[in-house]
């Protein structure tokens, strides 16, 4: 249905491709981009699916981004090379994309308000429980710092302007759903148990 504040000679195909082909496109930062694409989500995934992409779109949400189509095993012809790269995450960015998940998720369950906001210090709290020990507390903190940065560009953070704080991104509960959590979340178990019997063992040999 088109948008009340625009006529359909109005709308703008090739700003919304545009807008979309250069990253995620929010309600709330992408505001033009966004009130066209709400009448021409037909008209972009016909445009789109001629290069091997698909657009999400989450209205309630306030987001949509493009992802390659899954390959037809049925399809005979010659496969569309890949737009949208894929992305080979380390274990840490993983880990800080599973807590701020479940963080995103405690706090929808409030149901409390739309954003949620986080201070480096609540993050740099919440990933250490998972690193090993240092007594090198500023390299700790580098450490997670440069993971923040990784995850701010991939798109799941955003800094707030004027503030030690970071706006975590809804689009993280597209990627990051109950399967791969709960997969995660076993990795993690490992981890955490190898990480305890690494320190006990430290603890055996200082003694």
């Amino acid at each position: 249905m088109t948008s009340p504040s625009l006529a359909r000679s109005e709308l703008d195909l090739p700003l919304v491709v545009t807008t979309l082909m250069k990253g995620v496109v929010y309600r709330d930062t992408h505001e033009n981009a966004w009130r066209h694409l709400l009448p021409l989500q037909t008209q972009v995934r016909d445009y789109v699916a001629t290069i091997g992409l698909t657009v999400v779109v989450d209205e309630a949400e306030g987001y949509a981004f493009l992802r390659s189509r899954p390959e037809d095993g049925d399809d005979d012809s010659a496969p569309i090379p890949r737009l949208v790269a894929r992305r080979s995450l380390s274990f840490h960015v993983s880990l800080l994309l599973a807590l701020l998940r479940k963080k995103l998720a405690e706090f929808d369950a409030q149901g409390s308000d739309t954003r949620l906001v986080l201070t480096r210090t609540q993050i740099v709290d919440m990933v250490r429980v998972f690193l090993p020990p240092s007594s090198n507390e500023a390299r700790l903190v580098d450490q997670i710092d440069a993971l923040l940065t990784k995850v701010v560009d991939l798109g799941f953070l955003r800094h707030v302007k004027g503030s030690d704080s970071y706006e975590v991104r809804r689009i993280l509960k597209a990627f990051v759903d109950a399967q791969w959590l709960a997969g995660f979340d076993e990795q993690l178990a490992r981890y955490a148990a190898a990480l305890s019997g690494d320190t006990n063992s430290s603890d055996e040999e200082s003694r």
